[in-house]
């Protein structure tokens, strides 16, 4: 491993090591990052290309991935895979998302977290672990179906779900509205409605589901960014699956959300953004010190204008970076380096505890790269404006940050009426009554008015 940043056989042309965190990572670490970079080097970046401009999902880049083990990255090392940790995750998405292809970032975001809801429950489940154990030997890609098209980016709602038992094990319905990977996964975790569901949506059971069990319609993806990452709906009809696709227990949706989907998903998600800021940066630093005005006879990062543009980004993508790498020591530091067995005992939930502190990073990270990618179009000028470039690739890319459930507008929320209100206060399968707003609205009404009221609700009980 060498101290100076390499692309090929030559010196990289964007930042070098000295403005990334190289001490949070082990010696095997840096050595992953070192094969991802090159990886990206030789045929990611230009696949990155071909995905936008063809809405084409990247399976290229996944089968790279897969050749050099990265889709077991989180597999158990008995099962074959590599064994790592929320650190190795964060870094590996956002070198992905940095030098390479932000869509493969962002689908390989949604096959780690995947990856966590199987691995925290697969303790004598051989549906999961045949899959494990084959994840990188036939590049079998996984996603979440967690989304809803009656709920937007309150996905933890899956009003247009269901699943009940039956004879031969499960059958499920599911409708989602957003799915990464959406027909092109090998295999999906959907949550539903539990079989014993009775009304109440905090009630939750996850399946196991292959991609040809699925229908999908990947033709109507086309979106403003992210353009391979084929995010569209799915469908389960009425699916029956064998007993041992249920991923835990009946009604374990909740806790598998709060302790493995919700933070590897935020976690990687975030460096995937990190990582988009940092490669706008990155182009910038390659075009304003190569591009000359003959006229003054300075290059563009001679004004100082351009030089505040940049340091100012280096600064608070780094404040990002290093939001997000602390949080994945702090689950780190809680899981034994992300050890699996801990979760034998199904009760064992430590990283729920810092998932107000994921939806910081969340934010953060969003908020972060649509100012980092304006800025950068802006100290690149006209140039920057063309597609050759690539800020506008990454700008688009980039974009999708704030609005990608849960958005920005939600968390925010979140974090302000949890501090302010308590953590009940969020309310998340909307069942308790805010007796404030109730009498307020009640006081308004005249007499006749609340004799209506309450002969309709007489009526209704």
């Amino acid at each position: 491993m060498s101290d100076t940043k390499k692309w090929g056989s030559e010196e990289f042309w964007g930042l070098g090591y000295e403005f990334d965190p190289q001490w949070l990572l082990t010696p095997q670490q840096r050595a992953l990052q070192d094969k991802l970079i090159d990886l990206c080097q030789s045929d990611m970046r230009e696949n990155a290309i071909e995905s936008d401009k063809h809405l084409l999902f990247p399976r290229k880049n996944f089968q790279l991935l897969a050749e050099n083990g990265f889709l077991g990255l989180l597999v158990s090392k008995e099962f074959g895979g590599m064994g790592q940790n929320h650190v190795c995750a964060a870094m590996a998405v956002e070198t992905i998302a940095r030098y390479g292809c932000p869509s493969t970032a962002m689908c390989y975001t949604m096959h780690l977290s995947a990856v966590a809801a199987a691995m925290l429950r697969h303790h004598g489940n051989e549906a999961i672990l045949d899959i494990m154990r084959r994840i990188d030997k036939d590049c079998l890609v996984g996603t979440l179906s967690y989304s809803d098209p009656e709920t937007g980016s309150h996905f933890w709602y899956p009003i247009s779900s269901s699943a009940e038992r039956v004879e031969d094990g499960w059958k499920v319905s599911k409708k989602a509205s957003w799915t990464t990977s959406g027909g092109f996964a090998d295999w999906y975790i959907v949550q539903t409605t539990s079989p014993d569901f009775g009304g109440d949506y905090s009630n939750l059971s996850c399946f196991l589901i292959l991609g040809d069990e699925i229908e999908a319609d990947p033709a109507s993806w086309d979106g403003l960014g992210l353009r391979g990452n084929q995010s569209g709906p799915i469908k389960v009809d009425n699916l029956v699956i064998p007993e041992n696709r249920l991923i835990g227990t009946v009604g374990d949706g909740a806790s598998s959300n709060d302790e493995a989907v919700d933070p590897f998903f935020l976690l990687c998600s975030s460096s995937c953004w990190n990582g988009i800021a940092m490669a706008m940066i990155d182009i910038t630093k390659a075009h304003t010190t190569r591009k000359k005005h003959v006229d003054v006879g300075m290059r563009v990062c001679d004004y100082p204008t351009i030089q505040d543009y940049v340091g100012e980004a280096i600064i608070d993508t780094n404040g990002s970076r290093a939001f997000a790498f602390q949080m994945a020591k702090a689950m780190d530091d809680v899981t034994n380096g992300c050890d699996w067995s801990i979760h034998e005992d199904p009760s064992v939930l430590p990283r729920a505890d810092y998932l107000p502190w994921m939806w910081q990073v969340k934010f953060a990270a969003a908020k972060n790269v649509t100012y980092v990618s304006d800025k950068m179009l802006h100290a690149c000028g006209g140039t920057g404006y063309k597609p050759e470039l690539g800020i506008e690739r990454y700008l688009r890319d980039g974009k999708a940050g704030w609005v990608m459930g849960p958005t920005n507008e939600v968390l925010r929320q979140f974090v302000g009426k949890y501090a302010l209100l308590g953590f009940d206060s969020l309310d998340y399968w909307n069942q308790s009554v805010n007796e404030r707003v109730l009498a307020n609205e009640i006081k308004k009404l005249d007499k006749d008015a609340k004799k209506q009221l309450a002969e309709k609700l007489l009526a209704e009980v």
